[in-house]
């Protein structure tokens, strides 16, 4: 078995600039990269419980609201480095939130305080409220109009989201 310095360092695995794998070397290249990525998993399963559609729409809206968000600074002529990472920032920390509220579920299930997740659910359709209401902001700073049946959409969401029935 070859050590780790003999494949990182090995100078007839150096052809120019690539390096030029043997099969043993791929082989425990491709072993580590399922070990990263079972272990991928894992931490995910733990922290957010199984992946669900809200989590999905969550994510989509997340990337979406990034994106217009970005468009509609182009448009002002307001782009910045610092601003933009700031946004990345605050997007990973709604999924931290999640977590969070996923952690908080699964503590209330196992102590026998609730049956079924329900925070988690509310925090997540909270965040979708809210990307969607700065994404139709965006959209109002790029002079785009929005359909009346997708405002009203959204005004229901939000009034229930704040325990409006």
């Amino acid at each position: 078995m070859k050590h780790i310095k003999d494949i990182w360092f090995n100078r007839e695995s150096l052809s120019g600039a690539l390096f030029i794998f043997t099969k043993g070397e791929v082989i425990l290249m491709e072993n580590s990269m399922k070990i990263m990525a079972a272990g991928g998993s894992a931490v995910v399963s733990f922290l957010w419980g199984e992946w669900s559609v809200l989590l999905g729409v969550l994510l989509a809206f997340v990337i979406i609201d990034y994106i217009t968000g970005i468009g509609a600074s182009w448009k002002q002529g307001e782009v910045n480095s610092r601003t933009g990472l700031f946004g990345i920032a605050k997007k990973v920390f709604i999924f931290v939130i999640v977590a969070v509220a996923n952690l908080i579920d699964v503590v209330m299930m196992e102590t026998g305080i609730r049956d079924e997740p329900f925070i988690m659910m509310a925090v997540i359709v909270f965040y979708i409220v809210n990307e969607l209401i700065s994404i139709t902001e965006n959209a109002g700073r790029m002079d785009i109009p929005l359909p009346e049946k997708l405002l009203s959409a959204i005004k229901v969401l939000k009034h229930k989201d704040r325990g409006g029935e």
